[in-house]
Parts: C-alpha cells; structure tokens; sequence
C-alpha cells in the first residue's frame, strides 16, 4: 500500500528536535511536520522573537534531514502569508493551517485551573478554508488543513479553496476509520454531479484569487454577514 507516512514532531525550542528528527527520518518516514506547540504568554515576547522561534528550528533542522518538512502553524500570526513566504524561503515545504489549542477550564467549585478535551466541529474548518484560500497562489508550499473537517463537505470547502491535504482527527475519533470510505464516496458522488474530472481540476478554482468576488474572502464577507442576521422571533430591542 503507498500511504505517504509523515511524523509530527512536537516541542518548542530547538533543543532535541534534531535528535529525534533523524531518529524518525532513519524509522522511514516520507516528511516531517514541526508542530511548534507554542503559546507565547510572556509580556516581553516580541512577536518577531515568536516568528523567529519557529524560524530558528527551521534553520537548524532543515539541513541535518533529506526528507520534506512541513511546519504546523497558529492562526494568531498577526502576517501569516508573509511569515509562510518566509518559512518557504528558508526550505519549508509545506504548512499546516492550522494548530487546536486546548485551553483550560476554571472550575467553580474548587476555583482550580482544569485541563479540558473539546473535540472539534466543522464550524471551526471555516477558518482553516478561508486562510487556505487567501494562501493559495501565493506559495509553493503545499498546504494543509486540519481542525473541524467531519464531513465531505468540509473537505470539499478546503479543496475549492486551494487545500493540497484535509487532515481528520476529531471525526475519527467520534465515528471510527470506517468514516474514511464514506468521505471518499460522498466526495466522489459531488464531483461526479459537478462534472469535475479530478481533484486536480477542482483544487483553487474557489480561491481568492480565482473567486468570483475576492472580497469575500476579506472584510466584505463580515459586512454581508452581518446584513443577514436576522433577529429570532420574540426577541426585542
């Protein structure tokens, strides 16, 4: 079976990356994700000094392997398209949009920090769909997506767009690997209806850049949002 394996490594300082890099390059794996789980809670933290985290481990890393690295990201970049240029510059060569960061719960009854596992929803894809679009484009990296893809059509939302690969996670967990098959089928169903020969075809034709209104994908969209909203009934202002 030619199933690409690629191994997500996960840390936050370049400290043992490169270790356990060759370790799993040498165990066979096709590529490498670097999933720099990394919340920057200190005051003084530049986000310059946050992109130049990733981008250190990066530098140190890439010329020690001779398999493809991608590198998972946060969506809180504040330039996420000219910090993934910049990635892709020092030899990235594929992006993950994007990193679900657990985040804990305040319980009060024993006024304690607890650790909490939400598993996603397909509302949460919309984000990694809309950032997809607006790389699509302007990279070479390939790009990936993953966070809230439960359904064929969510995977489908992320290849218009310009995804390369939707990744699941959640929706397995919930309904098992047989869930794979369905997906495919259901994906297969709605190309065949749409008249799409491939994937190939399908990839990007709904990006920003290929949108009929590109500015859907930007501050219009929260303007027509907004507009459609309308008040349930019995609530009054």
């Amino acid at each position: 079976m030619e199933i690409p394996v690629i191994a997500s490594l996960n840390g936050v300082t370049a400290g043992g990356w490169l270790e356990c890099a060759l370790a799993i390059q040498d165990a066979g794996a096709d590529a490498l994700e670097l999933n720099v789980y990394y919340v920057p809670g200190d005051s003084s933290e530049t986000g310059a000094a946050v992109e130049q985290r990733y981008l250190d481990i990066v530098a140190a890393l890439l010329p020690k392997v001779s398999i493809p690295v991608a590198v998972k990201l946060s969506s809180q970049f504040s330039a996420p398209l000219d910090f993934i240029r910049t990635l892709e510059q020092g030899g990235v060569q594929g992006v993950c949009l994007f990193n679900r960061f657990y985040q804990p719960d305040i319980d009060l009854d024993t006024l304690a920090m607890v650790p909490t596992l939400n598993l996603s929803s397909s509302i949460e894809s919309l984000l990694r769909v809309r950032w997809a679009g607006m790389l699509y484009g302007h990279t070479d990296c390939g790009i990936a997506v993953t966070g809230g893809f439960h359904t064929a059509a969510d995977a489908l939302k992320a290849l218009l767009a310009g995804a390369d690969v939707v990744h699941l996670c959640s929706a397995l967990l919930q309904q098992g690997p047989g869930l794979i098959e369905t997906l495919l089928a259901d994906m297969q169903r709605w190309l065949e209806e749409k008249e799409y020969s491939s994937v190939n075809q399908l990839r990007g034709s709904l990006s920003c850049r290929h949108a009929p209104n590109p500015a859907d994908y930007a501050r219009a969209n929260y303007i027509d949002v907004l507009d459609s909203y309308s008040v349930p009934d019995g609530v009054e202002f």
